[in-house]
Protein backbone atom coordinates (compact mmCIF):
# COMPACT_ATOMS: atom_id res chain seq x y z
CA UNK A 1 0.00 0.00 0.00
CA UNK A 2 2.99 2.30 0.35
CA UNK A 3 3.33 2.36 -3.43
CA UNK A 4 -0.38 3.25 -3.79
CA UNK A 5 0.02 6.13 -1.34
CA UNK A 6 3.13 7.35 -3.15
CA UNK A 7 1.26 7.22 -6.45
CA UNK A 8 -1.56 9.29 -4.98
CA UNK A 9 0.86 11.88 -3.62
CA UNK A 10 2.75 12.06 -6.93
CA UNK A 11 -0.53 12.44 -8.83
CA UNK A 12 -1.67 15.26 -6.53
CA UNK A 13 1.66 17.06 -6.89
CA UNK A 14 1.55 16.56 -10.66
CA UNK A 15 -1.89 18.19 -10.86
CA UNK A 16 -0.86 21.09 -8.63
CA UNK A 17 2.30 21.70 -10.67
CA UNK A 18 0.77 21.10 -14.12
CA UNK A 19 0.51 24.81 -14.90
CA UNK A 20 4.14 25.42 -13.93
CA UNK A 21 5.22 22.32 -15.84
CA UNK A 22 3.46 23.53 -18.98
CA UNK A 23 5.64 26.63 -19.23
CA UNK A 24 8.95 25.45 -17.76
CA UNK A 25 11.37 22.57 -18.13
CA UNK A 26 9.59 20.73 -15.31
CA UNK A 27 7.85 17.54 -16.47
CA UNK A 28 5.24 15.61 -14.53
CA UNK A 29 6.35 12.39 -16.24
CA UNK A 30 9.81 13.00 -14.84
CA UNK A 31 8.18 13.66 -11.46
CA UNK A 32 6.78 10.11 -11.36
CA UNK A 33 10.08 8.66 -12.47
CA UNK A 34 12.02 10.56 -9.79
CA UNK A 35 9.33 9.81 -7.20
CA UNK A 36 9.66 6.10 -7.84
CA UNK A 37 13.44 6.31 -7.60
CA UNK A 38 13.26 8.18 -4.27
CA UNK A 39 10.99 5.66 -2.55
CA UNK A 40 12.82 2.63 -3.99
CA UNK A 41 15.66 0.64 -2.50
CA UNK A 42 18.28 3.00 -3.89
CA UNK A 43 17.26 5.89 -1.63
CA UNK A 44 14.51 5.87 1.04
CA UNK A 45 13.80 2.15 0.82
CA UNK A 46 10.04 2.56 1.40
CA UNK A 47 9.21 0.28 -1.53
CA UNK A 48 11.09 -2.92 -2.33
CA UNK A 49 10.77 -3.73 -6.03
CA UNK A 50 12.97 -5.87 -8.24
CA UNK A 51 12.61 -6.50 -11.99
CA UNK A 52 11.10 -9.93 -11.28
CA UNK A 53 8.50 -8.59 -8.81
CA UNK A 54 4.93 -9.47 -9.90
CA UNK A 55 3.83 -5.83 -9.70
CA UNK A 56 6.41 -4.86 -12.32
CA UNK A 57 5.15 -7.30 -14.93
CA UNK A 58 1.47 -6.67 -14.11
CA UNK A 59 1.75 -2.88 -14.21
CA UNK A 60 3.81 -2.82 -17.38
CA UNK A 61 1.56 -5.35 -19.14
CA UNK A 62 -1.70 -3.56 -18.34
CA UNK A 63 -0.30 -0.10 -19.02
CA UNK A 64 1.16 -0.99 -22.41
CA UNK A 65 -2.11 -2.63 -23.41
CA UNK A 66 -4.01 0.57 -22.54
CA UNK A 67 -1.49 2.76 -24.34
CA UNK A 68 -1.47 0.67 -27.52
CA UNK A 69 -5.27 0.45 -27.52
CA UNK A 70 -5.59 4.24 -27.46
CA UNK A 71 -2.71 4.63 -29.94
CA UNK A 72 -4.54 2.34 -32.33
CA UNK A 73 -7.64 4.50 -32.10
CA UNK A 74 -5.58 7.48 -33.24
CA UNK A 75 -4.73 5.75 -36.51
CA UNK A 76 -7.02 7.29 -39.13
CA UNK A 77 -6.80 5.71 -42.56
CA UNK A 78 -8.22 8.76 -44.39
CA UNK A 79 -5.67 11.05 -42.73
CA UNK A 80 -2.86 8.59 -43.38
CA UNK A 81 -3.80 8.48 -47.04
CA UNK A 82 -3.52 12.27 -47.21
CA UNK A 83 -0.35 12.61 -45.12
CA UNK A 84 1.52 9.36 -45.52
CA UNK A 85 4.80 10.40 -47.13
CA UNK A 86 6.67 11.90 -44.18
CA UNK A 87 5.50 9.28 -41.62
CA UNK A 88 6.33 6.56 -44.16
CA UNK A 89 9.85 7.97 -44.49
CA UNK A 90 10.21 8.07 -40.70
CA UNK A 91 8.88 4.56 -40.13
CA UNK A 92 10.20 2.85 -43.26
CA UNK A 93 13.71 4.29 -43.28
CA UNK A 94 14.36 6.32 -40.14
CA UNK A 95 13.25 3.63 -37.70
CA UNK A 96 15.36 0.80 -39.23
CA UNK A 97 18.37 3.14 -39.43
CA UNK A 98 17.95 4.03 -35.76
CA UNK A 99 17.72 0.33 -34.84
CA UNK A 100 20.86 -0.50 -36.80
CA UNK A 101 22.77 2.50 -35.48
CA UNK A 102 21.91 1.62 -31.89
CA UNK A 103 22.95 -1.99 -32.53
CA UNK A 104 26.37 -0.88 -33.77
CA UNK A 105 27.13 1.30 -30.73
CA UNK A 106 25.72 -1.31 -28.32
CA UNK A 107 28.00 -3.95 -29.83
CA UNK A 108 31.22 -1.97 -30.03
CA UNK A 109 30.82 0.28 -26.98
CA UNK A 110 28.77 -1.83 -24.55
CA UNK A 111 30.24 -5.20 -25.56
CA UNK A 112 26.93 -6.94 -26.35
CA UNK A 113 26.72 -9.69 -28.97
CA UNK A 114 25.10 -8.77 -32.28
CA UNK A 115 21.71 -10.37 -31.61
CA UNK A 116 21.36 -8.68 -28.24
CA UNK A 117 22.63 -5.41 -29.73
CA UNK A 118 19.93 -5.43 -32.40
CA UNK A 119 17.44 -6.31 -29.67
CA UNK A 120 18.50 -3.19 -27.75
CA UNK A 121 18.05 -1.17 -30.94
CA UNK A 122 14.52 -2.56 -31.41
CA UNK A 123 13.56 -1.92 -27.78
CA UNK A 124 14.71 1.71 -27.99
CA UNK A 125 13.11 2.34 -31.41
CA UNK A 126 9.58 3.33 -30.22
CA UNK A 127 9.04 6.98 -29.35
CA UNK A 128 6.48 8.66 -27.12
CA UNK A 129 5.01 12.14 -27.80
CA UNK A 130 4.07 12.48 -24.12
CA UNK A 131 7.59 13.85 -23.58
CA UNK A 132 7.11 16.41 -26.37
CA UNK A 133 3.57 17.52 -25.55
CA UNK A 134 4.41 21.22 -25.85
CA UNK A 135 5.21 20.48 -29.51
CA UNK A 136 2.51 18.00 -30.57
CA UNK A 137 -0.27 19.69 -28.60
CA UNK A 138 -0.11 23.27 -29.90
CA UNK A 139 -1.69 24.52 -33.10
CA UNK A 140 0.99 27.21 -33.50
CA UNK A 141 3.41 24.40 -34.31
CA UNK A 142 3.19 23.56 -38.04
CA UNK A 143 0.64 20.84 -38.73
CA UNK A 144 3.04 18.71 -40.78
CA UNK A 145 5.47 18.51 -37.85
CA UNK A 146 2.75 17.62 -35.34
CA UNK A 147 1.30 15.01 -37.68
CA UNK A 148 4.71 13.48 -38.31
CA UNK A 149 5.52 13.09 -34.61
CA UNK A 150 2.03 11.87 -33.69
CA UNK A 151 1.69 9.30 -36.48
CA UNK A 152 5.25 8.03 -36.01
CA UNK A 153 4.86 7.53 -32.27
CA UNK A 154 1.40 6.03 -32.66
CA UNK A 155 2.55 3.31 -35.05
CA UNK A 156 6.16 2.53 -34.16
CA UNK A 157 5.20 0.78 -30.90
CA UNK A 158 3.29 -1.85 -32.84
CA UNK A 159 5.95 -2.14 -35.55
CA UNK A 160 8.75 -2.67 -33.03
CA UNK A 161 6.94 -5.33 -31.01
CA UNK A 162 7.26 -8.28 -33.45
CA UNK A 163 10.93 -7.43 -33.99
CA UNK A 164 11.55 -7.37 -30.23
CA UNK A 165 9.83 -10.71 -29.67
CA UNK A 166 11.54 -12.43 -32.57
CA UNK A 167 14.96 -11.17 -31.48
CA UNK A 168 14.29 -12.36 -27.91
CA UNK A 169 13.59 -15.79 -29.35
CA UNK A 170 16.71 -15.63 -31.52
CA UNK A 171 18.88 -14.59 -28.55
CA UNK A 172 17.83 -17.78 -26.77
CA UNK A 173 16.77 -18.14 -23.13
CA UNK A 174 19.32 -18.73 -20.43
CA UNK A 175 19.38 -21.98 -18.50
CA UNK A 176 16.17 -22.43 -16.54
CA UNK A 177 14.20 -19.80 -18.44
CA UNK A 178 11.03 -20.57 -20.30
CA UNK A 179 11.54 -21.72 -23.89
CA UNK A 180 10.30 -19.18 -26.46
CA UNK A 181 10.58 -20.47 -29.98
CA UNK A 182 10.10 -18.30 -33.05
CA UNK A 183 7.19 -20.49 -34.10
CA UNK A 184 5.42 -19.99 -30.77
CA UNK A 185 5.92 -16.24 -30.92
CA UNK A 186 4.65 -16.10 -34.50
CA UNK A 187 1.54 -18.04 -33.46
CA UNK A 188 0.92 -15.69 -30.54
CA UNK A 189 1.31 -12.65 -32.79
CA UNK A 190 -1.10 -14.15 -35.33
CA UNK A 191 -3.68 -14.91 -32.65
CA UNK A 192 -3.30 -11.39 -31.29
CA UNK A 193 -3.86 -9.84 -34.70
CA UNK A 194 -6.93 -12.01 -35.40
CA UNK A 195 -8.40 -11.32 -31.95
CA UNK A 196 -7.81 -7.60 -32.33
CA UNK A 197 -9.70 -7.56 -35.63
CA UNK A 198 -12.52 -10.05 -35.01
CA UNK A 199 -13.67 -8.88 -31.56
CA UNK A 200 -14.22 -5.18 -32.47
CA UNK A 201 -16.01 -6.20 -35.66
CA UNK A 202 -18.27 -8.54 -33.66
CA UNK A 203 -19.03 -5.80 -31.12
CA UNK A 204 -19.81 -3.32 -33.91
CA UNK A 205 -22.17 -5.85 -35.51
CA UNK A 206 -23.99 -6.35 -32.19
CA UNK A 207 -24.42 -2.61 -31.76
CA UNK A 208 -26.14 -2.39 -35.15
CA UNK A 209 -28.80 -4.95 -34.17
CA UNK A 210 -32.20 -3.33 -33.63
CA UNK A 211 -32.85 -5.21 -30.40
CA UNK A 212 -29.60 -3.96 -28.90
CA UNK A 213 -27.89 -0.62 -28.50
CA UNK A 214 -28.06 2.07 -25.85
CA UNK A 215 -31.18 4.11 -25.20
CA UNK A 216 -30.92 7.85 -25.92
CA UNK A 217 -30.84 8.54 -22.17
CA UNK A 218 -27.92 6.13 -21.84
CA UNK A 219 -25.77 7.75 -24.52
CA UNK A 220 -23.33 9.01 -21.84
CA UNK A 221 -22.44 5.32 -21.40
CA UNK A 222 -21.20 5.12 -25.00
CA UNK A 223 -17.52 5.50 -23.93
CA UNK A 224 -17.91 2.25 -22.00
CA UNK A 225 -18.40 0.28 -25.22
CA UNK A 226 -14.74 0.52 -26.33
CA UNK A 227 -13.69 0.09 -22.69
CA UNK A 228 -15.69 -3.14 -22.42
CA UNK A 229 -14.18 -4.32 -25.72
CA UNK A 230 -10.69 -3.65 -24.42
CA UNK A 231 -11.30 -5.42 -21.11
CA UNK A 232 -12.73 -8.49 -22.87
CA UNK A 233 -9.83 -8.51 -25.32
CA UNK A 234 -7.25 -8.26 -22.54
CA UNK A 235 -8.72 -11.22 -20.69
CA UNK A 236 -9.19 -13.22 -23.89
CA UNK A 237 -5.57 -12.73 -24.92
CA UNK A 238 -4.25 -13.96 -21.61
CA UNK A 239 -6.56 -16.98 -21.68
CA UNK A 240 -5.56 -17.99 -25.21
CA UNK A 241 -1.90 -16.84 -25.04
CA UNK A 242 -2.54 -14.45 -27.91
CA UNK A 243 -0.19 -11.46 -27.95
CA UNK A 244 -2.12 -8.74 -26.08
CA UNK A 245 -0.09 -5.81 -27.41
CA UNK A 246 -0.62 -6.46 -31.10
CA UNK A 247 -4.27 -7.27 -30.31
CA UNK A 248 -4.67 -3.95 -28.47
CA UNK A 249 -3.21 -1.85 -31.26
CA UNK A 250 -5.17 -3.60 -34.03
CA UNK A 251 -8.41 -3.48 -32.00
CA UNK A 252 -8.07 0.24 -31.44
CA UNK A 253 -7.47 0.84 -35.14
CA UNK A 254 -10.45 -1.33 -36.16
CA UNK A 255 -12.76 0.36 -33.67
CA UNK A 256 -11.74 3.77 -34.97
CA UNK A 257 -12.64 2.69 -38.51
CA UNK A 258 -15.96 0.93 -37.86
CA UNK A 259 -17.40 3.12 -35.09
CA UNK A 260 -16.38 6.77 -35.24
CA UNK A 261 -19.04 7.66 -32.64
CA UNK A 262 -17.59 5.27 -30.09
CA UNK A 263 -14.08 6.46 -30.89
CA UNK A 264 -15.00 10.12 -30.34
CA UNK A 265 -16.88 9.36 -27.14
CA UNK A 266 -14.12 7.15 -25.75
CA UNK A 267 -11.17 9.46 -26.41
CA UNK A 268 -11.31 11.54 -23.18
CA UNK A 269 -11.77 8.45 -21.00
CA UNK A 270 -9.23 6.41 -22.95
CA UNK A 271 -6.58 9.12 -22.79
CA UNK A 272 -7.14 9.53 -19.04
CA UNK A 273 -6.87 5.78 -18.40
CA UNK A 274 -3.76 5.49 -20.58
CA UNK A 275 -2.07 8.44 -18.87
CA UNK A 276 -2.80 7.06 -15.40
CA UNK A 277 -1.44 3.69 -16.48
CA UNK A 278 1.69 5.37 -17.85
CA UNK A 279 2.23 7.28 -14.62
CA UNK A 280 1.85 4.13 -12.55
CA UNK A 281 4.32 2.25 -14.74
CA UNK A 282 6.80 5.14 -14.65
CA UNK A 283 6.57 5.17 -10.86
CA UNK A 284 7.32 1.43 -10.72
CA UNK A 285 10.09 1.79 -13.31
CA UNK A 286 11.57 4.64 -11.31
CA UNK A 287 11.78 2.38 -8.25
CA UNK A 288 14.05 0.10 -10.29
CA UNK A 289 16.48 2.96 -11.02
CA UNK A 290 18.90 2.46 -8.16
CA UNK A 291 22.43 3.89 -7.86
CA UNK A 292 23.74 0.36 -8.33
CA UNK A 293 22.06 0.12 -11.73
CA UNK A 294 23.84 3.27 -12.90
CA UNK A 295 27.11 2.00 -11.44
CA UNK A 296 26.78 -1.29 -13.34
CA UNK A 297 26.82 0.47 -16.71
CA UNK A 298 30.39 0.79 -18.02
CA UNK A 299 31.78 3.99 -19.49
CA UNK A 300 31.25 2.61 -22.99
CA UNK A 301 27.58 2.12 -22.15
CA UNK A 302 27.20 5.76 -21.16
CA UNK A 303 28.81 6.81 -24.42
CA UNK A 304 26.31 4.59 -26.24
CA UNK A 305 23.45 6.23 -24.34
CA UNK A 306 24.57 9.73 -25.26
CA UNK A 307 25.06 8.75 -28.89
CA UNK A 308 21.59 7.15 -28.97
CA UNK A 309 19.99 10.44 -27.94
CA UNK A 310 22.08 13.12 -29.62
CA UNK A 311 23.37 11.35 -32.73
CA UNK A 312 21.63 8.13 -33.79
CA UNK A 313 18.03 9.32 -33.77
CA UNK A 314 18.79 12.77 -35.26
CA UNK A 315 21.02 11.42 -38.04
CA UNK A 316 18.66 8.58 -38.97
CA UNK A 317 15.76 11.00 -39.24
CA UNK A 318 17.68 13.62 -41.14
CA UNK A 319 18.58 10.93 -43.67
CA UNK A 320 15.00 9.64 -43.88
CA UNK A 321 13.54 13.15 -44.27
CA UNK A 322 16.04 14.30 -46.90
CA UNK A 323 14.04 15.93 -49.66
CA UNK A 324 10.84 16.06 -47.62
CA UNK A 325 8.71 19.18 -47.85
CA UNK A 326 9.49 20.38 -44.36
CA UNK A 327 11.15 23.59 -43.28
CA UNK A 328 14.67 23.19 -41.93
CA UNK A 329 13.53 24.11 -38.42
CA UNK A 330 10.73 21.53 -38.53
CA UNK A 331 13.09 18.82 -39.76
CA UNK A 332 15.57 19.51 -36.96
CA UNK A 333 12.83 19.44 -34.33
CA UNK A 334 11.45 16.15 -35.67
CA UNK A 335 14.96 14.67 -35.66
CA UNK A 336 15.56 15.71 -32.04
CA UNK A 337 12.26 14.55 -30.56
CA UNK A 338 12.71 10.81 -30.51
CA UNK A 339 12.19 10.25 -26.77
CA UNK A 340 12.63 6.68 -25.63
CA UNK A 341 9.07 6.18 -24.55
CA UNK A 342 6.89 4.08 -22.37
CA UNK A 343 6.85 1.14 -24.79
CA UNK A 344 10.63 0.91 -24.41
CA UNK A 345 10.17 0.50 -20.65
CA UNK A 346 7.86 -2.47 -21.16
CA UNK A 347 9.90 -4.03 -23.96
CA UNK A 348 13.00 -3.68 -21.80
CA UNK A 349 11.28 -5.56 -18.99
CA UNK A 350 10.20 -8.25 -21.46
CA UNK A 351 13.83 -8.60 -22.49
CA UNK A 352 14.99 -8.89 -18.89
CA UNK A 353 12.33 -11.42 -17.91
CA UNK A 354 13.05 -13.57 -20.98
CA UNK A 355 16.31 -14.68 -19.36
CA UNK A 356 18.55 -14.28 -22.42
CA UNK A 357 22.32 -14.64 -21.76
CA UNK A 358 23.17 -10.91 -21.80
CA UNK A 359 19.75 -9.77 -20.66
CA UNK A 360 20.87 -7.95 -17.51
CA UNK A 361 23.57 -5.96 -19.31
CA UNK A 362 21.14 -5.05 -22.10
CA UNK A 363 18.44 -4.02 -19.61
CA UNK A 364 20.88 -1.79 -17.72
CA UNK A 365 21.81 0.01 -20.95
CA UNK A 366 18.14 0.36 -21.91
CA UNK A 367 17.04 1.62 -18.49
CA UNK A 368 19.75 4.27 -18.30
CA UNK A 369 19.02 5.37 -21.87
CA UNK A 370 15.30 5.75 -21.09
CA UNK A 371 16.03 7.75 -17.94
CA UNK A 372 18.40 10.08 -19.80
CA UNK A 373 15.98 10.45 -22.70
CA UNK A 374 13.00 11.32 -20.48
CA UNK A 375 15.11 13.94 -18.74
CA UNK A 376 16.49 15.45 -21.95
CA UNK A 377 13.34 15.51 -24.07
CA UNK A 378 10.78 16.43 -21.43
CA UNK A 379 13.03 19.35 -20.42
CA UNK A 380 13.44 20.78 -23.92
CA UNK A 381 9.95 20.70 -25.45
CA UNK A 382 8.83 23.98 -23.84
CA UNK A 383 11.93 26.00 -24.91
CA UNK A 384 11.63 24.59 -28.44
CA UNK A 385 7.88 25.28 -28.51
CA UNK A 386 8.67 28.95 -27.89
CA UNK A 387 10.57 28.96 -31.19
CA UNK A 388 7.19 28.48 -32.88
CA UNK A 389 5.66 31.42 -30.99
CA UNK A 390 3.50 29.20 -28.79
CA UNK A 391 1.82 31.71 -26.50
CA UNK A 392 -0.54 29.56 -24.42
CA UNK A 393 1.88 27.11 -22.86
CA UNK A 394 -0.02 26.78 -19.62
CA UNK A 395 -3.58 27.62 -20.63
CA UNK A 396 -3.65 30.42 -18.03
CA UNK A 397 -7.09 32.08 -17.83
CA UNK A 398 -7.10 35.54 -19.32
CA UNK A 399 -4.46 34.76 -21.95
CA UNK A 400 -5.35 34.07 -25.59
CA UNK A 401 -6.32 30.42 -25.72
CA UNK A 402 -5.25 28.18 -28.54
CA UNK A 403 -7.94 26.61 -30.67
CA UNK A 404 -7.82 22.82 -30.63
CA UNK A 405 -6.64 21.36 -33.90
CA UNK A 406 -7.32 17.92 -35.29
CA UNK A 407 -4.77 15.26 -34.47
CA UNK A 408 -3.60 12.93 -37.18
CA UNK A 409 -5.78 10.19 -35.83
CA UNK A 410 -8.84 12.41 -35.74
CA UNK A 411 -8.50 13.31 -32.05
CA UNK A 412 -8.46 16.84 -30.77
CA UNK A 413 -5.31 18.54 -29.60
CA UNK A 414 -7.34 19.87 -26.70
CA UNK A 415 -6.39 16.87 -24.61
CA UNK A 416 -2.77 18.02 -24.67
CA UNK A 417 -3.27 21.77 -24.87
CA UNK A 418 -3.44 22.68 -21.20
CA UNK A 419 -1.08 20.39 -19.33
CA UNK A 420 2.08 18.55 -20.00
CA UNK A 421 1.86 14.87 -19.06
Amino acid sequence: MVLVAVFGVALLVAVLLSGLAARTVLSTSLLFLVGGALVGDGFLGLVHITPDSPIVAATADLALFAVLFTDGMHVSLPVLRRNWKNPARALGLGMPLAMAGMAVVAHFLAGLDWTTSFLVGAVLAPTDPVFASAIVGRREVPAKLRQLLNVESGINDGLALPVVLLLIAAAGPASGAADTSIGTIALELGLGLVSGIVLPLAVAALVRLRLLGAEPKLQPLLPLLPLATGVILYGLCHLTHANPYLAAFSAGAVLACVSSESKTAFEPLGEAVAELAKFAALLVFGALLTPRLFQDLPVGGYVAVVLAIVLIRPVSFLVSLAGARLARQETLVAAWFGPKGFASVVYGLLLLQAGIPQGEQAYTLIAVCIAFSITAHSSTDVPIARMFQVSDLAGIPGQPATVPAARPGGASDQENAHARP
